[in-house]
């Protein structure tokens, strides 16, 4: 069974932020041993992208990160589809960046609306690219996504003539199942249809009640009156011997939600019972 050594929990960037490197800054101070890096930046202005970090400030990231033992991975930019060539510049930039910075993963979202065949086909430059960089590869459940698809998915993956995976598997995003339109406020039935040939090896946690993607911290939305779905992941989690990173995806107006919301996960991943 995974332990507190095992799983790490940690933050992300946020174009919410004051400062680019504030959250990374409030991860370290808290003693979080990971962290993503997410460049995100909106029309407005908002939040960042790789071309804002010089190639000072990545050795520095990656020097702080290593004396803190903190890993750390990167979600591209929400531009990449595979589906779509032009966008692979901007992933091969992701995972330059990832590189500077000696994070370990990399994170990209599943589009499935011309066919997980498709989809299969389209990601293969990732895979090899990745393979190359030694980064590993999850591929997460956006909203629209089905457990379904995933497991076609790595059915496909899997086959001979494609190339080799193992570094390959899924972020599953537990706010994203809970809007999915056939488990909407019932993530863990979601959970529970992915397949286990479908290797779970990064995690988005937040929240939400069912209407919307919120990204509610832990414990602040339905879990902060009944903890029991937690405790059901945590438990499927740890049958699965889950043993990654699990990020938080926000950056909330009083951040020590963060410190609670990790504390309360490692509690329960920490718990014989569970």
């Amino acid at each position: 069974m995974p332990t507190q050594s095992q799983v790490r929990v940690g933050n992300q960037t946020s174009y919410t932020a004051s400062s680019m490197g504030l959250p990374f800054g409030y991860a370290i101070a808290s003693g979080f041993d990971t962290f993503e890096w997410f460049p995100d930046k909106r029309d407005g202005g908002q939040g960042w992208l790789e071309g804002d970090i010089s190639p000072v400030d990545r050795t520095n990231i990656k020097k702080k990160a290593i004396q803190q033992k903190i890993t750390l991975s990167v979600h591209a930019p929400l531009v990449v589809n595979p589906l779509k060539d032009e966008t692979y510049g901007a992933f091969t930039n992701a995972v330059g960046f990832a590189l500077d910075i000696g994070a370990v993963l990399i994170n990209i979202h599943l589009f499935a609306h011309e066919g997980i065949e498709r989809y299969a086909q389209a990601i293969q430059p990732y895979i090899k690219h990745t393979a190359e960089a030694n980064l590993r590869l999850s591929i997460e459940n956006t909203p629209e996504a089905s457990p379904y698809d995933f497991n076609r998915l790595f059915e496909l993956l899997r086959q001979p003539n494609h190339t080799p995976t193992s570094h390959v598997g899924m972020c599953l995003d537990i706010g994203h199942a809970n809007i999915y339109n056939q488990t909407r406020n019932d993530y863990i039935r979601y959970i529970m249809a992915i397949q286990r040939h479908v290797p779970i090896i990064h995690l988005h946690m937040h929240e939400n009640y069912g209407d919307g993607d919120s990204h509610l911290p832990i414990f602040t939305g339905p879990a902060g009156q009944d903890p029991t779905g937690i405790t059901a992941f945590v438990a499927e989690m740890k049958r699965r011997a889950f043993a990654g990173a699990i990020i938080m995806e926000q950056w909330p107006e009083h951040p020590y939600l963060l410190n609670n919301g990790r504390n309360r996960l490692l509690a329960i991943f920490n718990d014989n019972n569970v």
